[in-house]
């Protein structure tokens, strides 16, 4: 691959193969240039919600570039911006400020830079954040350290910032963990607790159950701490509920949201929180704004896009859809849990991953991962298994013969390895 001029996430460039080439997208598909077609499994690294190339926001972000393709969004506002902040605030009506950036990453450094400063602000010295030890909340140098150390941040470690690492609730350690996290707690220096709701995407999609959190929220409430929701991944339905903590009584502070905002066309992201934490950075100090910003902040055509995927949807019968996937995961699990090779198999809403048996043992670099990929693509099946831990996370619109080949390259692979 000398030749060839790109530098690709998450691929040791020395190793891979060349890429395959796509060349255009329709619902759950994705056409190669050698015409074969590929059921997109996995909504492109979570982002597609209703299809690719769906053209009613293909159509929306057409029309607003013939009006206004971007403005700097400090001392500027436009129609889409104030449109979609609205829209999306009524699906979170525990929240009443929208903060503009450009990924999950992104989302997430500014909700930590928010609650640190909330209390900088209040002149209280809070700077410890606590996170799950098993946790991932981006590639950022904040996001990086509220999350797991392990092959993702290993070569940063020693630049990354100290915080109060819990475990993952289980069902066996669930009131340990709530011992760790009160213990963190009752020393009166936590700004903040940030958590993937319900489910670890990228630690292997694990899974715990709302009640656990709506308690954690609580307790983390309660000890006068701001709690943290990072739905980058979970949210627009992922879970069944428009977010995972929908699904709690308790709710939290601050919400990043991404990767399916746009319905998966243009990178852009948001960062909710309530009336409380924004006063307090209202001054007449300057110095207690806050400080941050992006050059795409409130992009026109990332809010047309927002606003366009939003509305289908509100819609397009999207809580159907989502319900008829959840059916179909929970018959394929019951089906395939006993099967020779399955360690485990987890669900939460459109969510269904299955833990493959390995000598090789778990982790993101466990090679059945890539045996899984490859085959699943000779099969016209995207998947990108997540080490041992395959999964299926598709968009809406999938249709059902589509969902059941996937279901069935799982299977096949399954019985090519035993």
């Amino acid at each position: 691959m000398a030749s060839y001029p790109i530098w690709h996430p998450y691929t040791q460039m020395q190793t891979a193969g060349m890429p395959v080439k796509i060349t255009r997208g329709e619902r759950e598909l994705l056409y190669d240039e050698n015409g074969n077609t590929y059921i997109d499994a996995i909504s492109s690294w979570w982002v597609n919600l209703h299809g690719h190339a769906h053209p009613v926001i293909a159509r929306a972000i057409y029309e607003q570039a013939l009006k206004l393709e971007q403005v700097i969004f400090a001392g500027f506002t436009h129609e889409p911006a104030v449109d979609y902040a609205n829209m999306l605030l009524r699906h979170i009506p525990f929240h009443q400020k929208v903060f503009y950036t450009d990924n999950g990453s992104t989302a997430v450094e500014v909700a930590l830079k928010m609650a640190l400063q909330y209390w900088k602000n209040k002149g209280l010295n809070k700077t410890k954040i606590i996170c799950f030890r098993d946790a991932y909340h981006g590639d950022t140098f904040g996001s990086m350290s509220v999350s797991a150390r392990g092959v993702f941040t290993n070569p940063y470690q020693e630049l990354l910032f100290e915080v109060c690492f819990i475990d993952t609730p289980t069902a066996k350690n669930t009131p340990a963990v709530m011992e760790q996290l009160r213990g963190h707690l009752q020393r009166g220096n936590v700004a903040a607790f940030i958590f993937e709701p319900l489910v670890l995407g990228s630690a292997g999609m694990l899974m715990y159950p709302p009640e656990v959190l709506d308690e954690m929220i609580r307790l983390t409430r309660e000890s006068e701490a701001l709690s943290i929701a990072d739905e980058v991944f979970t949210g627009f339905g992922r879970t069944g509920k428009f977010l995972a903590t929908d699904y709690c009584m308790h709710r939290p502070d601050i919400v990043c949201l991404s990767k399916g905002i746009t319905g998966g066309f243009i990178p852009f992201a948001v960062t909710t929180c309530t009336l409380q934490v924004y006063e307090a950075f209202l001054s007449h100090e300057k110095t207690k704004m806050l400080f941050h910003g992006h050059s795409y902040s409130g992009n026109p055509l990332g809010c047309a896009a927002a606003i366009a995927s939003l509305r289908l949807f509100e819609e397009e019968n999207t809580l159907e859809k989502i319900a008829a996937i959840m059916e179909a995961h929970r018959q394929f699990a019951t089906r395939i849990n006993s099967m020779h090779g399955v360690a485990e198999v987890r669900q939460t809403g459109t969510i269904l991953a299955i833990e493959l048996e390995n000598k090789h043992g778990k982790g993101y670099l466990n090679p059945i991962g890539e045996r899984l990929r490859n085959y699943a693509l000779s099969k016209g099946v995207l998947l990108r298994p997540l080490g041992n831990v395959a999964y299926v996370l598709p968009p809406y619109c999938i249709a059902p013969h589509n969902l059941q080949r996937v279901y069935d390259c799982i299977t096949g692979f399954l019985q090519s390895e035993s």
